[in-house]
C-alpha cells in the first residue's frame, strides 16, 4: 500500500527548488502560486539565504507550493492517484499540501490559507522569545515528565526516541540543564513554540478565514496529526488543520496508522529526507519491511512513478458522487449502534458507533446523513484505519 507525506517546517534548505524549475512548466505553475500567496516563491525557492527561509511566514508558503508544484510530477492528471493511493499525511504545515492531495480544499486556499497561517504564527512568535528543543533518546515516560514538569508542551511526538518539547526560551534552557536520563536535547532553528497554546492567537486567527473555506471530504485516507486517526469529513479535515497550529502533532501515531493500513511503500515529498528517516527507524524496529522514496530533485521522476506504480492498490474508498461513505477513524473493533441498525434514514451528525482499539474509543458518526444502502461491517467485526462501515444515498437526506 502507498502512503504519500508532506514535510513541515525546517525540511526546507536554501536552493532546494533550483533543479524543478528548471522546466519552464514548473515555473509557471510556481508563479501561479506565488501571485495567490503574494509572495516570489521562486526567489525563495532557488536564491533565498538559510536565516531568510527560517522566517515562518517564508517557510510555510514555500513548503506548501513547493509540494503543489511537485505533486503535479509525480500524477499529471491528479484523479488518477485516487484509485491507487492508500493515504496520505502532512507534518505540521504539511497536512495542509496533503489535504490539495486529498481535494479536500484546492491549491488556492491552500495557498491562502498558509499565507495567513505562517503570518499568525510568526506574529505569536514575536511577543515574547519562545522556541523548541528535541529531546532525542531516554525513557519516554521520563522525558514527557521531564518536559511537562518544566511547563513546557510535548509539541511534536516523531515516534520512538525523539520528542520535541515547545516553550519559552528561560523554560528550554532550564530543561537543557537538567535533561532526563540517557537523552540528548538539541535546540531546533524555529522560530518560535509551534504546536502549544503560545499559538492560541494564530488559531483564532486561521480558524475565523477558514470559516468561508469551502471543502470536499477526501477522496483517500486522510491521516490527521492531532491523533492519527483516518478522517473522512472534509469540514473536521480543515478543523484539525487549524487546531494543531496550537496544539501537538503526534506523528508516531499517523505512523501507528500506516503500519494499521499495511504500508509497504512512504513517499515524501520535497523537500524530503524527514520523514523518510524517521518511518524507516519506526518500521524497522517494528519488523515491517516498508520501501522508502525521498524524492529531491525532477531527475528522480520516472523512479518515483515507478515506486507509485509498485506499491498502489486498489482504493477501498468509493470516491463516486452517487454515494456517501462511513468509514472507520480507527483499526479496533466495530461497535454498531442499535438505533442506526434499525433505521433505514439517517440524520445528519447522527452516530452509529463507535471502533475500540487498543489506546481508545472513537465515535463514529454519520455526518452527512442520508438513506442506508449497505452495511459494509457486521457488529463485533474487526476493521481497518479508513475501512469502508455504511454507504449512505445522499440525496435521500431528510429535510
Amino acid at each position: 500500500m502507498l502512503v504519500i507525506v508532506a514535510p513541515g517546517q525546517g525540511a526546507q534548505t536554501p536552493g532546494f527548488l533550483s533543479p524543478w524549475l528548471e522546466d519552464p512548466t514548473f515555473a509557471t505553475r510556481l508563479e501561479w502560486l506565488s501571485t495567490v500567496a503574494g509572495m516570489d516563491l521562486a526567489h525563495y525557492g532557488t536564491e533565498a539565504d538559510a536565516e531568510t527561509i527560517r522566517d515562518t511566514a517564508i517557510a510555510q508558503p514555500l513548503l506548501v507550493g513547493a509540494g503543489l508544484v511537485t505533486s503535479l510530477a509525480l500524477y499529471p492528471h491528479p484523479a488518477d492517484a485516487f484509485t491507487r493511493l492508500g493515504a496520505v499525511a502532512g507534518h505540521s504545515v504539511g497536512e495542509i499540501t496533503a489535504a490539495v492531495g486529498a481535494r479536500v480544499i484546492t491549491a488556492e486556499q491552500a495557498m491562502v490559507l498558509v499565507r495567513e497561517r505562517g503570518k499568525a504564527m510568526a506574529d505569536a512568535s514575536a511577543v515574547m522569545p519562545t522556541g523548541m528543543t528535541a529531546v532525542l533518546g531516554g525513557d519516554r515516560d521520563e522525558v514527557l515528565a521531564a518536559i511537562a514538569a518544566h511547563g513546557l508542551t510535548a509539541a511534536n511526538d516523531n515516534g520512538p526516541g525523539q520528542i520535541v518539547a515547545a516553550g519559552t526560551m528561560a523554560q528550554l534552557e532550564e530543561l537543557a540543564a537538567n535533561a532526563p536520563a540517557k537523552a540528548r536535547v538539541r535546540p531546533l532553528q524555529v522560530a518560535g513554540a509551534f504546536h502549544s497554546p503560545h499559538m492560541a492567537p494564530a488559531a483564532d486567527h486561521v480558524a475565523r478565514l477558514a470559516r468561508s473555506v469551502s471543502v470536499h471530504d477526501p477522496r483517500t485516507r486522510f491521516i490527521s496529526n492531532t491523533d492519527g486517526t483516518v478522517v473522512h469529513d472534509g469540514a473536521d479535515v480543515l478543523r484539525r488543520i487549524v487546531g494543531q497550529i496550537a496544539r501537538p502533532v503526534r506523528w508516531d501515531l499517523c505512523l501507528e496508522t500506516m503500519a494499521d493500513i499495511g504500508v509497504t511503500g512512504l513517499l515524501e515529498m520535497p523537500p524530503a529526507g524527514t520523514l523518510t528517516g524517521i518511518a524507516k527507524r519506526y518500521f524497522r524496529d517494528r519488523g515491517m519491511s516498508v520501501e522508502t522514496f525521498s524524492l529531491n530533485t525532477p531527475d528522480q521522476i520516472d523512479d518515483a512513478r515507478a515506486f507509485c506504480r509498485s506499491h498502489g492498490e486498489e482504493s477501498m474508498i468509493d470516491a463516486s458522487p452517487s454515494w456517501r461513505m462511513v468509514v472507520s477513524p480507527a483499526k479496533g473493533v466495530f461497535h454498531r449502534s442499535p438505533d442506526a441498525a434499525a433505521t433505514e434514514m439517517l440524520e445528519p451528525g447522527v452516530t452509529i458507533g463507535d471502533v475500540a482499539s487498543l489506546r481508545d474509543r472513537f465515535s463514529v458518526t454519520a455526518v452527512h446523513g442520508g438513506q442506508v444502502v449497505e452495511w459494509l461491517v457486521e457488529d463485533g467485526d474487526p476493521v481497518a484505519p479508513g475501512q469502508p462501515l455504511l454507504r449512505l444515498h445522499p440525496t435521500a437526506v431528510p429535510a
